[in-house]
């Protein structure tokens, strides 16, 4: 079995009580039933506290959170069950936390996930390197193999041209549009940006990122400081070109979960998305894309309500999209 994870994901460590913004903080923390049934065995008076504040709603075990916090989070900020029983007592959530996997025939991706701040500043600064350990075994999966092609190509022309962001962004959605006929059935995608960027001035026009700011507001929101944020938008007046790694990093987390569905457009048209979001509403890039990701990659209701908007709200057609980005 062949593990590709990007070099900095061996580099990350919790810094626990210096980090910015917790993950024991403002999230209900689902709890694995095997931590549930060794807490309820734990003694004394952290063992009482565990009972009393872990429920069940329907199949989940919940740490009920208390003040917009997890109860276990000391006043030091760490975790009273890891400074008591140490980190293999803590539920696999936070054991995770933040590491993602995605397993696919043949091979396992491993990656950190932008919501930590700690993972985030790897993420935009840390060395990316593609690191590969073992062997991937031969794919029968003539999809999978399209996504793997497709995004080497979308990674390559992201990372190692001299277009602007907003033109490498015009070009990438309307190559997805292409590896999606490609995995409907039509011939293999080509990556042509002069082309792209010729029919993408053909439909030049106003873009209205109002709308998308009110659909943003609608979805189900975590912080004050987001629907703060959402409500006061402050673009920078140029692109900030450590948006590249975000994308790089979307890239690397969805392109190739379209596998599950064949449906690469809405995965790319919501990280395009994003990137116009994170770039309107100003500010420090790493910090907003970060709040971006515990807000909505944290939360699946919103990622879906968002790829079913990528068909169906008027704020991500292609039409607005590709307007916006040259209107930027």
């Amino acid at each position: 079995m062949m593990i590709r994870y990007p070099k900095y994901y061996t580099q990350f460590s919790c810094i626990a009580s210096a980090c910015p913004d917790s993950c024991c903080q403002e999230w209900e923390v689902v709890l694995d039933e095997e931590s549930v049934a060794y807490y309820q065995t734990l003694p004394g008076q952290l063992g009482d506290r565990l009972r009393q504040v872990i429920r069940k709603e329907e199949d989940l075990y919940l740490m009920t959170i208390e003040n917009s916090r997890c109860p276990m989070w000391q006043q030091d900020g760490l975790c009273a069950i890891q400074a008591q029983y140490g980190h293999g007592a803590l539920c696999q959530t936070c054991r995770d936390f933040p590491r993602l996997k995605h397993e696919y025939e043949g091979f396992t991706e491993q990656d950190l996930e932008l919501s930590c701040p700690e993972a985030a500043r790897l993420i935009f600064f840390g060395d990316c390197t593609p690191v590969t350990e073992g062997t991937a075994e031969q794919s029968q999966d003539e999809i999978l193999d399209i996504l793997l092609q497709s995004r080497d190509t979308a990674l390559g022309f992201l990372e190692n041209t001299p277009y602007p962001l907003p033109q490498k962004l015009t070009v990438l959605l309307l190559y997805a549009h292409s590896v999606q006929a490609w995995i409907d059935g039509s011939d293999a995608a080509v990556l042509d940006p002069e082309t792209a960027l010729h029919d993408a001035r053909a439909f030049a026009g106003q873009g209205d990122m109002a709308s998308m700011f009110e659909y943003y507001v609608n979805l189900e929101i975590l912080t004050e400081r987001w629907k703060k944020r959402l409500a006061t938008p402050a673009a920078a007046p140029r692109w900030d070109e450590k948006l590249v790694r975000f994308m790089t990093y979307g890239i690397r987390r969805y392109w190739l979960q379209a596998i599950s569905d064949y449906d690469l457009i809405c995965r790319v048209k919501y990280l395009i998305s994003a990137c116009l979001l994170i770039h309107h509403l100003g500010g420090n890039t790493v910090e907003t894309a970060q709040l971006w990701s515990k807000e909505i990659e944290n939360n699946q209701d919103n990622v879906e309500a968002l790829w079913d908007a990528a068909y169906t709200h008027p704020a991500f057609t292609d039409l607005n999209l590709l307007n916006l980005l040259q209107n930027s």
